[in-house]
């Protein structure tokens, strides 16, 4: 008889600890309520919840009650259940709470995220390394090692502190640790040459989550971009005194730095950005032609020299006095011509035309036909 006792006591205990609830009504009028509703859980931390099993339909002698879950340890007072985790190291779970009687079973659902924020994010390019060319288009790879879940995983590239294209998220819903990997098409130009690129990735895991996201930056890439020479001005006609000295500037800017070649049917210069000529002589005078170069091409620009001798110069001297002679004179003939008008406007014109005043006329008449009077 002890024997039985004791084996009914065992086979009751497996029952409870076994019973799974495969077949409950999740929307029961008065089923068991979760607080927190959701949690989120970092990998390895601990947790807990508790579950209020009903208002009255869980009261019956009858009735069975738990929380069920592949981890934790459940606390039973009254109509609430603690439900408590002392390291959550399970990557799948959903506790359930119930209630069940003989021919009905009632329960809810808790929602667990657990998380892990990335082990490492590190930044390359696909299938390059070195030098990049200007106009071309390069694949950014971003790989975030160790996260889940990869759901909510947010990557975003930078140049610099500025942002590239839209955030980027994984449509993978695998729960447990992942590598992903994310890539964003680039073209580079001569102003990105120097301009480092990185990516970062977080878990945005919703209000639920810890308040700040947990954020993983990659390493910095620094780009070197290979971009032909540009010119820094173009000034292509010049006019220089003989005896005087010229500078021709060719200066460009470019990655690989350029090489200068200055050609002319005149003489033959030796390289570099600055053709200078001390003392210029009428023989100075034609084309110029400076061509710079880099690994990425060559630009052109032609400088034509006109070199003036000293009669031209004494000539255009003599030409810019006359000019200023002959502006003062036509200045004075017309202030001249001005006042003449004035004068004869406000002098002249109202003399010769008379002017009279009408009260002195009248009393002129008046007095000339008089008729005196006789005594």
């Amino acid at each position: 008889m002890f024997f039985s006792d004791i084996f009914l006591v065992v086979s009751l205990m497996t029952f409870l600890r076994d019973f799974h609830v495969s077949s409950c009504d999740p929307s029961c009028t008065d089923k068991p309520e979760f607080t927190p509703t959701r949690l989120v859980v970092k990998y390895g931390d601990p947790t807990s919840a508790s579950c209020s099993l009903c208002q009255h339909a869980c009261l019956g002698n009858k009735t069975i009650s738990n929380v069920e879950s592949p981890v934790g340890d459940s606390a039973k007072n009254g109509t609430t259940i603690l439900w408590t985790v002392d390291r959550l190291t399970e990557w799948h779970i959903s506790p359930v709470c119930y209630y069940s009687n003989a021919d009905y079973q009632c329960c809810s659902t808790l929602h667990v995220t657990v998380y892990q924020p990335p082990h490492r994010v590190s930044i390359s390019f696909v299938n390059h390394t070195g030098p990049m060319f200007e106009g071309h288009q390069y694949t950014l790879q971003c790989t975030v090692q160790h996260v889940a879940p990869v759901e909510n995983l947010v990557v975003k590239f930078y140049r610099g502190q500025t942002a590239l294209g839209q955030p980027q998220s994984n449509n993978n819903i695998e729960k447990n640790p992942v590598t992903a990997i994310f890539s964003l098409n680039i073209t580079p130009s001569k102003e990105d040459d120097g301009v480092q690129f990185w990516c970062e990735a977080k878990l945005e895991l919703g209000p639920d989550g810890p308040q700040l996201p947990p954020v993983v930056t990659s390493e910095n890439i620094t780009a070197t971009v290979y971009y032909k020479p540009q010119l820094k001005s173009s000034h292509s006609n010049i006019t220089v005194a003989e005896g005087n000295s010229l500078q021709l500037n060719c200066s460009a800017v470019g990655n690989p730095s350029p090489m200068y070649t200055w050609t002319s049917d005149i003489r033959s210069y030796s390289s570099g950005s600055v053709l200078t000529i001390d003392s210029v002589t009428s023989e100075d005078k034609g084309l110029y032609t400076c061509s710079v170069s880099n690994h990425v091409g060559t630009v052109t620009v032609t400088f034509n020299v006109d070199v003036e001798g000293e009669f031209e110069v004494l000539q255009l001297s003599a030409v810019s006095y006359i000019g200023l002679i002959i502006g003062v004179i036509a200045a004075v003939g017309v202030l001249v011509v001005i006042s003449v008008i004035i004068g004869y406007s406000f002098f002249y014109k109202p003399n010769r035309m008379g002017q009279y005043n009408l009260k002195e006329v009248f009393c002129l008449h008046t007095k000339h036909s008089a008729v005196p009077s006789v005594e």
